[in-house]
């Protein structure tokens, strides 16, 4: 191990903390302009009640987008869905007037934000507060209605690439079949075509 530095600033800072290996999100928006982001700065806060997180630069366009709407949706992505993940990492794609070319979207019934329909998972939420971060906000949302497909492998971000990880290369603990029909039910159910 090597020694703790006294005040790790910039790339450093970035290096270390891409050492932790994250899932990989795309957050949106609704409404008339709706607005996406990739995130890997999302974690799951309370089950009751049900609460999320999502970190957001506060000169991002985005973070605007977000507040102004008041709801979001955060989508896990597959491992089929790097080129997704890509796009919304892209600030260049907010010139191009179509910011979801890529992808299966539909319009949340809860909140109107935008679901991404063959993700790996995703969440609908209404945002519940908003807490100051330092150069990112951290917009704090309570769960709507959420779905899952189980059976995709998911997408990782690790030392600043994507990655990979099939079933295959872990074990993974016995789940209640279901799970998987409640999951599949809530997911057909909750968003519309």
């Amino acid at each position: 191990m090597t020694a703790p530095q006294a005040v790790p600033v910039g790339r450093q800072l970035r290096s270390t903390l891409g050492c932790f290996a994250t899932g990989i999100t795309v957050v949106a928006t609704g409404g008339q302009q709706p607005h996406g982001m990739t995130a890997n700065s999302f974690t799951s806060v309370s089950i009751e009640p049900p609460l999320v997180l999502v970190c957001v630069r506060v000169d991002a366009v985005f973070h605007e987008s977000l507040r102004a709407f008041g709801s979001y949706s955060v989508n896990v992505l597959s491992a089929a869905q790097e080129e997704v993940a890509r796009h919304f990492a892209n600030p260049a794609r907010h010139a191009v007037g179509n910011e979801f070319p890529l992808g299966n979207w539909s319009t949340s019934e809860q909140t109107g934000a935008l679901l991404l329909r063959d993700s790996h998972a995703w969440l609908d939420c209404r945002l519940e507060q908003v807490y100051d971060g330092g150069d990112h906000s951290i917009f704090l949302g309570r769960v709507l209605d959420f779905g899952a497909d189980i059976a995709a492998e998911p997408l990782l971000y690790y030392e600043g690439e994507y990655h990979n990880l099939s079933r295959s290369q872990f074990t993974v603990p016995h789940r209640d079949s279901g799970a998987r029909r409640t999951a599949d039910a809530l997911r057909s159910a909750s968003v519309p075509t």
